[in-house]
Order: structure tokens, then C-alpha cells, then sequence
């Protein structure tokens, strides 16, 4: 087997290994924990929100908001790879303000363009709105996990801010979808 290259995170030579069979899996660092561990939970809803944007990029997503996705997708996996190795541990990936400040540009850029709000939004209009909308839910849960793991074990804080600012820049994404193929957004009536 050769060595591993830099740039080459990981190398997955076989998909099983009977290591979780009997209800544990390891963390980032080796240790190993019951698959019932909420930093499992948590790395696992934001598996589930990466997956959520895939589908928001296997559909007819303008090609403006692509970069940014795929970007995110990217990002996504470093918080997951964050949250799996305890705070501790100095010599590992961890989510950076440079990660939070980027989404916070986008949120500017994207909402400098769009009308005021003056109800809230349902979650509709395009097919893409609708599913930035879907993986928007997803990261407040995703955030929500996180946090309880936060209550039991040392999380780098930035992964909380991350991704409560990555489910506002997908909340502007879907108003500017919208915005941009000229659709009126739905909004809530209140007893309507």
C-alpha cells in the first residue's frame, strides 16, 4: 500500500468492519463510544444536512448558488470531522471564524438584494427554495445536537456559530432563489 498523499484526508480501503456491531463506534481521535453518544447524534445530523444540500444540488439550483453548496458541502464535512474528535485534542481540523465570517459575507451579499421582510416566509415557491427550505430545518436541528453534545462534552464553540449562520445564509439562499426566478415568496397570514 502506498503512503498517503497531503491532500488525501482519507483512505477507505474496505466500507465494513464489523466495529459497530455491537452498538459502539470511534470517534476522530480512536476513542470509542456508544453509537447512543450525542457527539454521534450531532455528527450525524450534519450528515444528514449535507445530504440535505446534495439534494438541493442534484436539482435546478441557479448556477450562482452552486459554488457556494458545494462550498458548504465541504465545510460541512470539517464540522463533522470537528465534532467527532474531543476539544482537547490540539492537532486536529476545527471549524475557524473564517469559515463563520464567510457565510455571514454571503448573508450580506445576498440579502442586500432582496425586499424587506414583513411577515415570515413559508417554505415554498421553487423547487430549490423548497429544499434550501428543507435543509435550512435540518441545520437548526443539526445545530440543536450539537449543542446538547456542547452540555456533556467540550465542543469548539465555532461549530455552534457556524451553524447557526449557515442555516441564516440557507434561509437568504432561498429568499434570493425565489427573488431570482421572479416569484412572489409565500408568506405567513397569521389566522389565514
Amino acid at each position: 500500500m502506498s503512503a498517503r498523499k497531503r491532500d488525501e484526508p482519507v483512505r477507505l480501503t474496505r466500507i465494513y468492519t464489523r466495529g459497530g456491531d455491537k452498538g459502539e463506534t470511534s470517534l476522530g481521535d480512536g476513542s470509542r463510544v456508544p453509537k447512543l453518544d450525542c457527539r454521534i447524534g450531532a455528527f450525524g445530523a450534519v450528515d444528514e444536512l449535507n445530504s440535505a444540500i446534495g439534494v438541493v444540488l442534484a436539482g435546478d439550483v441557479p448556477d450562482r448558488f452552486r459554488p457556494w453548496l458545494e462550498r458548504t458541502q465541504n465545510d460541512l464535512f470539517d464540522v463533522g470531522a470537528d465534532l467527532s474528535v474531543p476539544f482537547g485534542v490540539t492537532d486536529r481540523l476545527r471549524v475557524t471564524q473564517a469559515a463563520v465570517d464567510q457565510l455571514e459575507r454571503l448573508c450580506d451579499e445576498l440579502n442586500a438584494e432582496l425586499p424587506e421582510l414583513k411577515s415570515f416566509v413559508l417554505p415554498g415557491g421553487t423547487e430549490a427554495t423548497a429544499r434550501l427550505h428543507v435543509a435550512r430545518a435540518t441545520c437548526r436541528r443539526a445545530e440543536r445536537d450539537a449543542l446538547a453534545a456542547g452540555r456533556e462534552h467540550d465542543l469548539n464553540p465555532l461549530v455552534l456559530v457556524y451553524l447557526n449562520r449557515l442555516s441564516d445564509f440557507l434561509f437568504v439562499a432561498a429568499r434570493a432563489v425565489n427573488a431570482q426566478a421572479g416569484r412572489d415568496e409565500p408568506l405567513w397570514r397569521p389566522g389565514g
